[in-house]
């Protein structure tokens, strides 16, 4: 056999060991994969009876600017019925890869598409996310394209896999009423359990402008702890889980888009803003109602338009939340 043969033989057994090699990465990678999310699926349990899918009848995103209903649902009987607990809209710019984030307060006085003046909230339990989707529009003239809602009895086992080592906040008051537990005032870090009861505590001393205030704190901490090495390993395990406690009509396509802009822009924080601004509401009492928050639109419209273009006379981000006026329930 000549060099010229041997060197041709050396190469190609080069070629099958690296071969070999990427087979069993991938294979072991693929392993990790399914194995981390059936763990992921054990830990949720039995998958929950989602019911009939919601229509969505929802535009197709322009101009690279997605819009993404986030809903916080929990439909036991104590609470109102099933109403959205949490009304965020994730906006998300594929361009520049940052994340906004809109809350919407539950209180608001609305017109719901086919069922009148109501509050805010009751859009979900009138017809779930398409009609609030429809409400939204009709309101504020924003276009949602996506919706995703998140059963709270998941909440806390998705923090607890995104954020295993907790979320510090500082709790400026003891907090008891209404959550079936006790969170003392100071620094600390809550794990999945207790961060569901801070960010539904609703007997704020600034009423649910404060409850809005550490929604936004929650998600833009648990958004850093997503980012982490430890959550991109842990990925598998929390699709696992959000298989049976998310339900969502975002393709995986856009999904993993959104992902990967996050990933690339992780040391970038989420701006928020909250609905109604400061100034241009007032509380009222509606017989047959209850409280509610008579808002001026056009001002709200106006605010909000300027937030997604990026006007920084409404733009807050997320360590320093838009400032709360202090009112009764």
């Amino acid at each position: 056999m000549n060099r010229s043969e041997l060197r041709t033989r050396k190469k190609k057994k080069k070629v099958w060991i690296i071969l070999l090699i990427l087979f069993l990465l991938i294979g072991g990678a693929a392993y990790f994969w399914l194995d981390q999310f059936k763990a992921g699926q054990s830990l949720a349990g039995e998958k929950p009876d989602k019911g009939e899918e919601d229509i969505f009848n929802a535009p197709e995103p322009q101009y690279g600017e997605i819009n993404i209903l986030l809903l916080g649902s929990d439909a036991r009987p104590t609470d109102d019925d099933g109403r959205s607990d949490s009304l965020m809209i994730g906006h998300y710019n594929q361009e520049t890869k940052e994340l906004k984030t809109i809350s919407i307060m539950r209180d608001i006085y609305v017109d719901i598409p086919g069922h009148g003046k109501h509050k805010m909230n009751a859009a979900y339990s009138f017809g779930g996310p398409e009609l609030v989707r429809k409400t939204i529009k009709e309101n504020f003239g924003i276009d949602v394209h996506y919706y995703a809602e998140i059963d709270f009895d998941g909440f806390p086992k998705m923090v607890d896999v995104v954020a295993p080592d907790g979320i510090e906040v500082d709790i400026p008051y003891r907090m008891s009423h209404g959550i079936n537990m006790t969170l003392e005032p100071g620094v600390q870090r809550l794990h999945g359990n207790e961060l569901l009861g801070y960010v539904r505590f609703r007997h704020d001393i600034k009423s649910d402008f404060g409850r809005v205030e550490r929604q936004q704190e929650a998600l833009a901490k648990l958004k850093s702890e997503a980012v982490s090495l430890h959550s991109l390993l842990s990925l598998p395990k929390l699709l696992g889980m959000a298989d049976s406690y998310v339900k969502t009509n975002l393709d995986k396509k856009t999904m993993l888009s959104i992902g990967k802009g996050l990933l690339d822009n992780k040391d970038s924080g989420i701006e928020s803003m909250r609905l109604p601004i400061d100034g241009s509401y007032e509380d009222q009492r509606i017989p047959g109602v209850g409280a509610v928050l008579a808002i001026d639109f056009d001002e709200n419209k106006q605010a909000l338009e300027n937030f997604l273009s990026d006007d920084p006379d409404t733009s807050v981000t997320s360590d320093k939340p838009v400032e709360a006026k202090t009112d009764s329930e």
